[in-house]
């Protein structure tokens, strides 16, 4: 009973002398990061002002975040008494696994910087990299966040992106549609030609120059199969893709001309 009562009076000496630095501690925490918070949003207001591009706006903005919180961070740590030269002697005693955590992250960081300096995408572009692929919709201090068309996110860290090959869809003002279009050897080349430039010169967004390249390509087992390469702006490619596909095909129909499908001949042989 003796002991019960000793353990009772230190929780109560402890809640007593620790629980105001532990409620104040809490408090500049929450109110800590409001402000955070509200700075955040006056920065970007700030950005969105002066136009700055959306690449380094989303960059800026996550560098602020990480360096207000760690300063919140030990701020409140020193407000519960806690030595900073005992918080650091903690983080030494992880040893290997801190240093390693720290060296991906200056990586991570370094990458951003890279990417920011070398510009080989901005927010908004379709790229390609680390095995996913989608809308670039914002640059971190740590992390490239994408947008997939079906609309995924994914976060890439930047150090990776940064050093590793890379496909930037939308670099480029124009990109080049590649189709092939099988017909059957009994259909007239020249007619089936004419079908298909007939569908691509209906289609606007279509550019004539380059001039569209419609060449039998191969004289497969079932088909005569045309390369047909098409030039479009960037923006346009897959509604032409999608275009020519069903419109190929409604045409063909119309036409008479067939699509074929591989098919072989079995010849049975009686003993």
């Amino acid at each position: 009973m003796e002991k019960l009562n000793q353990i009772s009076d230190y929780l109560v000496t402890g809640v007593l002398t620790q629980g105001p630095k532990v409620l104040y501690a809490l408090i500049a925490l929450l109110v800590g990061l409001w402000v955070i918070k509200a700075i955040l949003k006056i920065t970007v207001k700030g950005l969105n002002r002066r136009n700055v591009d959306d690449s380094l706006k989303g960059f800026i903005k996550s560098f602020i975040s990480v360096l207000l919180k760690t300063l919140l961070v030990v701020s409140v740590i020193g407000m519960l008494g806690i030595q900073m030269t005992s918080f650091i002697a903690i983080l030494g005693a992880a040893g290997l696994a801190v240093g390693m955590a720290l060296s991906g992250m200056l990586q991570n960081f370094a990458g951003g910087v890279m990417i920011l300096i070398f510009k080989p995408f901005k927010v908004g572009d379709y790229i390609s990299a680390q095995g996913h692929s989608g809308s670039v919709k914002e640059i971190q201090i740590f992390n490239t966040i994408l947008k997939t068309p079906d609309n995924i996110t994914i976060i890439i860290p930047n150090g990776g992106l940064s050093t590793g090959s890379m496909i930037n869809f939308s670099a480029e003002d124009r990109r080049r549609v590649d189709l092939i279009y099988g017909i059957g050897y009994s259909d007239d080349i020249d007619k089936a030609r004419g079908v298909i430039l007939d569908v691509i010169n209906a289609n606007e967004s279509i550019l004539k120059d380059p001039e569209p390249f419609v060449k039998v390509v191969e004289l497969g087992d079932s088909s005569v199969n045309f390369t047909v390469r098409l030039w479009v702006e960037a923006a346009n490619y897959w509604d032409v893709f999608f275009y020519m596909q069903e419109t190929v095909k409604k045409s063909f129909d119309k036409k008479g001309i067939s699509i074929p499908f591989p098919q072989s001949d079995v010849h049975l042989h009686k003993v």
